[in-house]
């Protein structure tokens, strides 16, 4: 019988193979349809990514890394509750760091801010234990729309 948590990892699975919008129209519809939820509401700074710095560059690779290094288990179905929570603690540290010493223009910070709530909300996921596989998933969404909405180089699409 396909189980719900088949159909997450192939979700998962799928939402890997594409990239760009591609990938956040598939995981964004999977991740909220029939939820009530809606799509990430970023915009782009007059059709230009948005700048970044040092600190927020820094805290967004360590966030992706986190996210490649765990989709491999994830998607094996070998990640464990542990395993998610002690994820969601690697990507808390991060968010900290960002929100502490990110220095970004006030219309870019308030577009990272969206990025940051989603990435937020999925690391509850993972750690609530109701959904971890849509946490993560929510997660991966959102690495994606930043790096589609930010400047930032050498960024690369999540399990990449």
């Amino acid at each position: 019988m396909f189980t719900t948590k088949h159909f997450f990892a192939a979700a998962l699975a799928l939402s890997l193979a594409l990239s760009g919008s591609a990938l956040a129209a598939a995981a964004t519809e999977h991740a909220h349809g029939g939820h009530g939820g809606a799509a990430l509401e970023l915009t782009l700074n007059n059709g230009q990514k948005w700048p970044t710095d040092e600190a927020l560059r820094r805290g967004m690779d360590e966030m992706r890394g986190a996210m490649t290094g765990s989709l491999g288990r994830i998607h094996a179905g070998q990640f464990t509750s542990a395993d998610y929570v002690a994820l969601a603690e690697r990507l808390q540290k991060q968010v900290d760091f960002v929100t502490a010493n990110c220095k970004l223009p006030e219309e870019a910070d308030a577009q990272l801010h969206i990025v940051l709530a989603e990435i937020l909300e999925g690391m509850d996921a993972m750690k609530a234990g109701s959904d971890r596989l849509q946490g993560a998933l929510r997660t991966v969404v959102a690495l994606e729309a930043y790096g589609r909405h930010f400047d930032h180089p050498n960024w690369t699409s999540v399990g990449r």
